[in-house]
Formats: C-alpha cells, sequence, structure tokens
C-alpha cells in the first residue's frame, strides 16, 4: 500500500474509466470536471450540502483532497475500500459509515480488484460555522447505506426528470436526515454522551483516562472499548479530535495568538500543539489565519 498521502501537498483525482456514479450537485457551478455534466438542485445548499452522490468505484479509483471544506460522510453499499481517518488508512465495508470533519485532508481509494460501492455526501461548510460534526460524533460505525442510497437515487431521478421543487425538498431533507442520524446519533451511550459534553466545555483541563473513566462512571478498560465501539477511537486520541476542532473555530473567528489558543484548547506547548494540527489537517495553524 502506497505511503500516507499527508506527505503529498497536492489534490489526486482518479476517477478510472470502469468506475460508475450518478451525483446531483447543489450548485450549477462546480470545478471538480468528474462532476461536470451531473444534474443541479439548489435546495441542497439549505443544508450546505454542496454534492451527494452513489458510486460503484473500481481500481484505480483514488481521491486525495488535501483540505476539504466541508463534512463528508461516506456510506458503503458493498464491497470495500479504505479511507484516511486519524493519519491512517482505515477499511470501510458494507454495512459501515465514516465521517471526517471539515477542513481535513480527505483521501479514499480502492484496494483490490472488486469494485466498492458507496453513497456519499459532501458539505460545505465556512470555519466559524459550527459543523455538523460534534464531540458525541463516530467516525466509523455501523449504518445500513441503503436507506441513504435510495433517497440520493429519488433526488436524481427527480432532478433529472419532472424537476417538481415539492419532490426535490423532500428528497434533500431525506438525505440530510441520513447523515444527522449518524453524525449526532440518538441512541449513544449515556456515559459518552456526558463525558463528552463535558470534556467539550473544557478543553483546557488536563484530562486524563483516568478522570474521563471516572466521569462516566466506568472503568478506564471499559471506557476504551465503549469508545472504540461507538465512536471509532481511543478516549485520549478522541480528546485530542475535540482539541483541535475547538482550535480550528479559534484561529477563523478570533485574533488570539497561536500560542495562547494553543494553551486555551489543553496543549501544554506550541511544539506538541502545532505537530498535532499539522498532522489532523495538513498544514500548520498559521496557514490558518
Amino acid at each position: 500500500m502506497k505511503k500516507n498521502p499527508t506527505n503529498s501537498l497536492a489534490d489526486i483525482e482518479i476517477i478510472g474509466s470502469r468506475s460508475r456514479f450518478k451525483a446531483v450537485l447543489g450548485t450549477a457551478v462546480d470545478t471538480k470536471g468528474w462532476l461536470r455534466g451531473m444534474p443541479n438542485c439548489s435546495l441542497l445548499t439549505t443544508h450546505n450540502i454542496a454534492h451527494t452522490g452513489i458510486l460503484e468505484a473500481r481500481s484505480p479509483y483514488e481521491i486525495v483532497r488535501v483540505v476539504q471544506s466541508g463534512t463528508f460522510m461516506l456510506a458503503c453499499l458493498d464491497g470495500e475500500g479504505v479511507v484516511l481517518v486519524d493519519g491512517s488508512w482505515k477499511t470501510i465495508c458494507a454495512g459501515q459509515a465514516c465521517l471526517l470533519p471539515p477542513f481535513v485532508m480527505n483521501s479514499l481509494k480502492c484496494v483490490n480488484k472488486t469494485p466498492w460501492h458507496f453513497a456519499w455526501v459532501r458539505y460545505d461548510e465556512l470555519p466559524e460555522r459550527k459543523p455538523i460534526v460534534s464531540s458525541i460524533s463516530p467516525v466509523i460505525g455501523q449504518f445500513n447505506a441503503n436507506s441513504l442510497a435510495d433517497a440520493i437515487r429519488g433526488l436524481h431521478l427527480e432532478a433529472t426528470g419532472e424537476n417538481h421543487s415539492t419532490a426535490l425538498h423532500h428528497w434533500c431533507e431525506l438525505v440530510h436526515h441520513y447523515v444527522i442520524r449518524f453524525a449526532q446519533p440518538s441512541n449513544l451511550d449515556e456515559r459518552l454522551s456526558r463525558l463528552w459534553i463535558a470534556v467539550e466545555k473544557k478543553p483546557a483541563h488536563d484530562w486524563t483516562l483516568h478522570q474521563m473513566a471516572t466521569l462516566a462512571c466506568v472503568s478506564s478498560e471499559h471506557l476504551r472499548r465503549l469508545c472504540l465501539k461507538e465512536i471509532g477511537r481511543s478516549p485520549m486520541r478522541h480528546l485530542t479530535f475535540i482539541r483541535l476542532q475547538r482550535a480550528m473555530n479559534l484561529l477563523s473567528t478570533t485574533n488570539h495568538k497561536i500560542e495562547t489558543i494553543a494553551k486555551d484548547v489543553g496543549f501544554s506547548c506550541i511544539q506538541s500543539f502545532t505537530t498535532a494540527f499539522r498532522e489532523r489537517f495538513g498544514r500548520p495553524p498559521s496557514q490558518f489565519r
């Protein structure tokens, strides 16, 4: 397998002649050549959706976006492929979905000769706007992609057919609804909800695994198992995720010094903050000013 693409500074777009897809754009103008000619539905922009679609990808399919400007959800229908998550490649197979926050590197590709069939929804979000991804959002989790795919098919069929505004509205609402259902789960373990809401309120606190486990009323090992199952990250890795998302917001909405922001979100030194920030977002914090 090729090296981690975070070392690359250029976008990659390899669709391949054997890949097949259908998509709907939120705006009539899109700079990506592979989406050119797809139908437009401006109602998608009500939820800041840039584009959505269904793709049957075949090798050598590979996409790298150095900095994606919005939340990206991928839900696998059949086959499997890999997505870059938290700096390493994760396999996404049928019955699973992956949710990536805005302003990180977005990389996905086929890894074998079998097709990888998935639905996707790509949002377009400003740095100062609160993204869909929250402290309780899973990065990888179980998800029945068929309902989302059916909503996308219905939207595409209406956009290329009668194009009736009422029908388009309902299909757009369904697409967004299924993303929200995954991104903001109502059935998340109450102990985790309580923990991460508390952590999000005090990111600068010197949180330890033991403290977080105590707050969740479980052992440290049980908290680790719960987080991996429900969110797809270890507790300490998810703590770093929350801190960096908060840092991105502060960089975008304040004039605070980078050293101050690092301290405000819980990093003891600017070097460790810069390293963690670069690993997640692909660029140092100074480049988001």
